[in-house]
């Protein structure tokens, strides 16, 4: 659809979010949105920047592009950096407002929803408004891609197949259908250890790709250890020898930190490192600083040629074969913004997509959405710096919502905030129920100090080599989860400094702690704070008022939330392991999607309750990639060979020379 100057035309549907009052536009592209009154939409909103985004057609796709905003732009509930693709469907957030969008019949701009794993109904829709047109809107670099399928849909209609023939895929996308030996689909520090993996043990990197969002393979992980406000000086919760940059695991973070300090002569901090880790556990264990292992992870990336491997992209969906292969539906994301939309063949298949998204408190999200207030409460893993700067200009009180790691990072940023500036700044922290005994797992008993629960990591230190690695490996599915049950659940690091910091805020009343469920969240109508009504554990009613609330229980974990997963789970059919996420046999391979000699493999956190337990850590990917290769290996996968005493300490050589593989 198209106005009198041919300019391509969009509508947009939104509900004020205090009046409730619904309206619509049919607007010509470009439109900008914002609070400034010559915007095309202008939005009265103080959470909606003057020149907020605009959304314009490009080679026939619609982009969403954040203009410069000192406010969020959300689309779909993840957060836009700079710009992205829209489709027909998709939800666009602007401070309160929330847009539906949608593409109209016989608009140039059609072939947009074709980058989606739509529902029945939807696609069905599209065919029928397809069908209404004068011509199928086929766009210029798609004109070899999906020609014949008759619809706008991608994937084609043939991945409604269980088993897609071959020859068929070569009719339908001609000579132009990619072919690989090994797929690693996340692009994350996941699919970079794999593919670290395949290299050292022989495999070239020509035979290799992989297919993800961030250029660097640890974006994503930086970006929401920035959020969660452990900037890269700060140290991660990891260990010496888990290093995503060395499968050998030697020298580790403690042993180059070591040597660094000593080169540059601050022999003091280098001993003090050598005394902690030669005294765990019974000092502070050792944990190394986030930067340097960005920048080894870099270096590591630089020697395997990460750049030639990794492509831009989201991958759709992932079908069978009748060769014994895979055939992988991604659209390529291209330097200009501009998306195509491929197949690949691949006959070995990784998946490692991280956490689906952010968690978020039903009662804190529910307040968001009627008053637009996505400023006074966050979610750790957001970006919210603008609290800490408030706090240390103005003081205020923040209450904390959960009890962890992000938790613990979160309370130490505020009691640095409150050192710098000196403002009374105040913590409420809203916990379910008093923890004053530590759980147990057989003579084993974690510490408590302050309702808090003390341990080094996630899972006890024998998990992750050790007997209760053997022990978890050995069990069915049932008692897996059982086990994870017993050795898991919310805990920080035992950090000295820390303990000292939350008594002596307990003992000067800075920070304190309230037990109870949450029945409500609202605006205070007297001082424009956040209220909280609690019913406390002893069944009185109370109210703690904040002017901010941080929300840090955690990241989303289940395959539902992610597209690609439940797509491939239900297509397939998938069995689930104790924990709901994605069954795998002890070499990570996932079970019932075997295929001849095809065969694909996951790690992360979509196979916790499997037979490690700390799966989302960097040594629990290291783990199953090396599982994984050394099970491809045994069956002669092409280009691997093993990985016995002189290869290896070759290929070791090599690493610390920073030769290629």
């Amino acid at each position: 659809m198209y106005n009198s100057s041919n300019q391509p035309l969009i509508n947009l549907a939104w509900h004020h979010p205090h009046t409730g009052q619904r309206r619509m536009m049919s607007a010509a592209l470009p439109v900008t949105i914002g609070r400034a009154a010559d915007n095309s939409i202008p939005l009265d909103s103080k959470f909606v920047s003057a020149h907020h985004v605009r959304l314009e057609e490009r080679q026939g796709e619609v982009f969403v592009i954040d203009m410069g905003s000192r406010n969020s732009v959300r689309l779909n509930n993840n957060d836009v950096s700079d710009e992205s693709v829209v489709f027909h469907g998709d939800q666009l957030q602007i401070g309160p407002f929330t847009f539906s969008l949608e593409i109209p019949e016989n608009s140039s701009v059609l072939a947009g929803p074709a980058t989606q794993l739509l529902p029945t109904s939807q696609i069905q829709r599209v065919a029928k408004m397809t069908a209404h047109a004068a011509v199928t809107p086929v766009l210029p670099h798609q004109q070899p891609l999906i020609r014949d399928t008759g619809t706008a849909d991608f994937p084609p209609a043939i991945f409604r197949k269980k088993i897609v023939p071959v020859d068929m895929l070569t009719r339908i996308v001609g000579e132009q259908i990619e072919e690989t030996s090994y797929l690693a689909i996340g692009g994350g520090l996941g699919s970079f250890v794999w593919v670290d993996h395949l290299m050292v043990y022989g495999v070239k990197r020509q035979d290799i790709v992989s297919i993800g969002f961030e250029p660097k393979p640890y974006g994503r992980y930086r970006r929401l250890c920035r959020n969660s406000q452990i900037p890269d000086h700060e140290r991660l919760r990891s260990n010496s020898d888990s290093c995503p940059d060395n499968l050998w695991g030697w020298p580790g973070y403690a042993v180059r930190e070591i040597w660094d300090n000593t080169s540059h002569g601050r022999l003091g901090q280098a001993a003090r490192i050598g005394w902690q880790i030669f005294n765990e556990p019974l000092v502070q264990t050792y944990t190394p600083k986030a930067g340097v292992v960005f920048d080894s992870i870099d270096q590591e990336a630089a020697r395997i040629g990460w750049d030639k491997i990794w492509r831009h992209g989201r991958v759709r969906a992932v079908r069978k074969t009748d060769d014994g292969r895979y055939v992988v539906a991604y659209s390529l994301i291209k330097p200009d913004g501009s998306t195509e939309h491929k197949l690949i063949l691949a006959q070995f298949v990784h998946l490692a997509v991280g956490y689906p998204g952010v968690r978020f408190l039903s009662d804190l999200q529910e307040y968001r959405e009627k008053t637009g207030d996505f400023h006074h409460v966050v979610n750790a893993y957001e970006k919210h710096d603008e609290v800490y700067d408030h706090l240390e200009q103005y003081g205020g009180t923040v209450l904390i919502r959960g009890r962890g790691i992000v938790a613990s990072r979160i309370i130490q940023r505020i009691q640095e905030a409150r050192e710098r500036s000196g403002r009374d700044i105040r913590i409420i922290h809203l916990m379910r129920s008093p923890n004053t005994e530590g759980q147990k797992a057989g003579l084993a008993q974690r510490a408590v100090d302050n309702h808090w629960e003390f341990q080094p990591f996630n899972w006890p230190k024998a998990a992750w080599g050790g007997d209760l690695r053997k022990k978890l490996e050995n069990a069915n599915t049932k008692t897996r989860a059982e086990l994870l049950d017993q050795w898991g659940g919310t805990t920080t690091a035992d950090r000295l400094d820390w303990r000292d910091m939350v008594r002596e805020g307990l003992t000067a009343g800075w920070y304190s702690i309230y037990f109870g469920t949450v029945l409500d969240v609202r605006p205070h109508k007297k001082t424009g704070q956040i209220a909280t009504k609690v019913m406390q554990n002893h069944g009185e009613v109370a109210l703690a008022v904040a002017d901010y609330i941080v929300d840090a229980t955690g990241l989303e974990a289940g395959i539902e939330g992610n597209a690609l997963l439940k797509d491939l789970v239900t297509h397939y059919d998938l069995p689930r392991n104790g924990k709901g996420r994605l069954k795998v046999t002890n070499d990570f391979a996932l079970i019932d999607m075997d295929n001849g000699r095809g065969q694909i493999y996951a790690s992360g956190i979509s196979t916790l309750g499997g037979p490690f337990a700390a799966v989302d850590s960097f040594l629990g990917l290291q783990y199953a990639a090396l599982r994984s290769v050394d099970n491809l290996t045994a069956q002669n996968a092409p280009g691997l060979r093993r990985l016995n005493g002189l290869r290896s300490l070759n290929q070791w050589t090599r690493w610390a020379r920073g030769v290629q593989p």
